[in-house]
This record gives structure tokens, sequence and C-alpha cells, in this order.
């Protein structure tokens, strides 16, 4: 099969030694290995999120996707509370989908896709009801809008409520502060941003809240967030027979991230994500929102009205280049470009001479030259380590 480049927002090409952790030796997930291997994950995750007080906090992974994680915490949380869900875009509209099955109290604040969270309409419907939970999307991965965790955990917190959120898209490429932002859960994944396989998700909390779990109503079998945290906390172990490859896998992921530093990190993937919307505007093309409003990991970019998405999308598959199309609302009117994973910059580079050539396969545009980009230094260092990773630009040479 050809090797594909995922310019998309998860999954992701992964790194070579993440492919090699995945094929390490068969153990068994009852005995002393997996102990081992499940609390090193779970401290490299709560390193991750860079907790000051590691003590007060635990990690717990689940077999699924991040979607298991937001239905964990859906379902577990909440109980016979009243919860209210922000939602701007695809993911906070799932959120409130799992809310209704699992809790009858749940309440809808909505905003158009792609539009930002009007903190005066927040505050103002937690002041005129009683809320117990605030749950929110941190990037709205269907616009690539990264919402304000500080500013909604100060207003959850001055109103009573607990902030849980959904970081499965932001979690590795952005700062997400716990404690000075409230959030008492928060989920992710396994891929996305920290480029590891699918299949793995989990859930960060504080010890208090988790003990409270405790009483509250059993609403899933399987995904019962108490459960989980019991049985880390007790036996090391999970209550269900867990995927061990993948969590080799996101050990060594996890190791990449931290032996390079958070900071560089997430540098590198502003950087990728600099050159890549620097390139696309100087073809001419348009983004779906304010830059500054973005998360480092996508751009949402308008589509040129004379141009059909999907045979734009089947003409870079054709060069090994993999991206998303719009949803929903979006659906043939943007396309998104991810930077997250094993990219090189002569992925990069070769990403955007295939943009400008199938752009003017479909007709004349507003083209400039691409090669006047500005490359950051750091990029030089933080995506071009992998020295064995293929040259995809030079196979494609004319």
């Amino acid at each position: 099969m050809e090797k594909l480049l995922l310019f998309t927002p998860g999954p992701v090409n992964v790194a070579k030694n993440v492919k090699e952790a995945i094929c390490k030796e068969d153990i068994c997930h009852r005995e002393a290995e997996f102990d081992a291997l499940l609390q090193s994950v779970e401290n490299k995750l709560l390193q991750l999120f860079e907790i000051k007080t590691i003590s007060d906090y635990r990690a717990v992974v689940i077999t699924g996707s991040g979607t298991a994680a937001n239905e964990s915490m859906m379902s577990s949380i909440i109980g016979d509370q009243n919860i209210l869900i922000l939602s701007n875009g695809e993911f906070g509209e799932r959120l409130h989908k799992i809310s209704k099955i699992h809790n009858k109290n749940t309440f809808l604040l909505d905003f158009a896709w792609g539009e930002k969270l009007d903190l005066e309409k927040v505050e103002a419907y937690l002041q005129e009801h009683d809320i117990d939970i605030v749950a929110m999307v941190h990037h709205e991965t269907s616009s690539g809008m990264l919402n304000p965790l500080e500013k909604i955990g100060a207003l959850s917190k001055e109103n009573g409520a607990m902030l849980i959120v959904d970081c499965v898209s932001s979690t590795g490429a952005e700062v997400i502060n716990m404690e000075k932002c409230h959030i008492s859960f928060c989920s992710s994944s396994s891929s996305k941003a920290v480029c590891s396989y699918s299949g793995l998700s989990f859930v960060v909390g504080r010890i208090d809240e988790f003990e409270k779990l405790k009483d509250m109503p059993v609403k899933s079998t399987y995904l019962n967030l108490y459960n989980f945290y019991n049985f880390i906390k007790t036996y090391s172990q999970t209550p269900n027979t867990p995927a061990v490859p993948l969590f080799f896998a996101l050990e060594q992921t996890l190791i990449n991230i931290l032996d390079k530093g958070i900071y560089n990190y997430h540098a590198g993937l502003r950087d990728r994500a600099s050159i890549l919307r620097q390139g696309m505007l100087k073809l001419g093309l348009e983004f779906l929102i304010d830059e500054k409003d973005m998360c480092c990991v996508l751009t949402t970019v308008k589509i040129p009205f004379h141009i059909d998405v999907t045979a734009f999308r089947q003409k870079l598959r054709k060069k090994s280049i993999i991206i998303y199309e719009g949803k929903g609302c979006f659906k043939d009117k943007v396309f998104q470009v991810g930077n997250i994973g094993e990219l090189s910059f002569d992925d990069i580079q070769f990403f955007l001479k295939s943009l400008k050539e199938i752009l003017r396969s479909f007709g004349p545009v507003n083209i400039k030259n691409v090669t006047s980009i500005n490359f950051p230094r750091s990029i030089l260092t933080s995506v071009n380590e992998n020295v064995e990773r293929k040259n995809f630009a030079s196979q494609y040479k004319t």
C-alpha cells in the first residue's frame, strides 16, 4: 500500500519508534508488566498536562476513541444534576446528544458553527438558571475554533458550577491548565496531537471529584468512570481487557513529547501551522475563521466557488495527500488541513506545491509565488528530526 501523508486532525502519521513500540512483546494485562506500563502512561499523561499538584489528580485510560472518554464523563458525572452544554460546532452538538441519552436535566446554549462563544450570554444563562455542571469542547474541530477555557472556567466557578471539557483534539497542542481554568475533568485521545495510534482515550480529573462518583448512579457498565478510577487506584489495572499494544505505543509517543519538551513541542506545531497558513494565503485562499481564534493543529480553508471539493480531494489523494472535507453546514464549502504527526519540512513544501498545481488545474486563481514563504528556524529542527523518513517531495519531482 502506498504511504499516505495525513494532513488531517487525526489520525496521523506516527513516529518510527511508535510503530516499533506497538510490536513489543506480548504481555498479560493482569500481570505486573502491565501494572508498570499503566503507571508509566498515567504519570506521563499528568506531566503532559503540566499539573503542578500531581498528587491531586489521576488519569484513567479507556480502550476506545475520544467519544468513549466523553461518554464516560457524561454518563458518570452528572447524575440528577443540571448540566449546560456550550456548543458552537459538531463536537459540542455531540456532547449534547450524548448527555441527553444519559441525563434528563441536560440544557444547551447553542451558537452557530464557527461562531465564538458569547461570554456575556454564557454568564447571563448561568446567573438566570440553576446549573451544576458546564460542559464544552476546547478545540471545535468542525471549524478549527479554539474556545476560551480560562474565561469559561472563571464564569463556571463564579456561578458554583463544575467544568468538564472535551480536549480530544487540543491535548498535546495547546496549554490546558486544569488548575487555573477550574477544570474538574477533561477527556482526550491517543491520536490527534498526542500523535499515537487511534483506539485509546483518557480522562484526567481531580481525585476529590473522582471519589464523589462512587455514589453516582451507574448508567454504563463499560464506561463507568468511577470503575476505571477505582481499578487504577486499587490495582493499577483497567476494569476490562485493554488494547495492550496501544498502551506501548502511547507510552512511546508521550516519551517523545516529554523528551523534546512540552514548550518546544507546542512551538513546533505552531511553526508548522504558520508555514501552511502563509503558504495557503499566498495561493489566494481564505480561511473560515480568524487566525487568532484557531487551534495550532488545523486550518479550515474556504474552497473557491468554482472548485468541487470531492474532485479536489481526489487530486490530492493521487499525490498521496489526505485532507478533510467540511461537515454539516460547512459541507462543500471548506476543506481542512492538519499539521500534526510526522510531517517533515519537505512534506509541507510538497503539499503547498501540489496545492498550487491542483488549484491551477481548476482554472485561473489569484496565485502568488509560494517560494517566498518564510520558514521559521525552529521548523528545521522540530519537524525534520526523523532522518529516515522518506522524502515525498523528491518522489514527485517532475
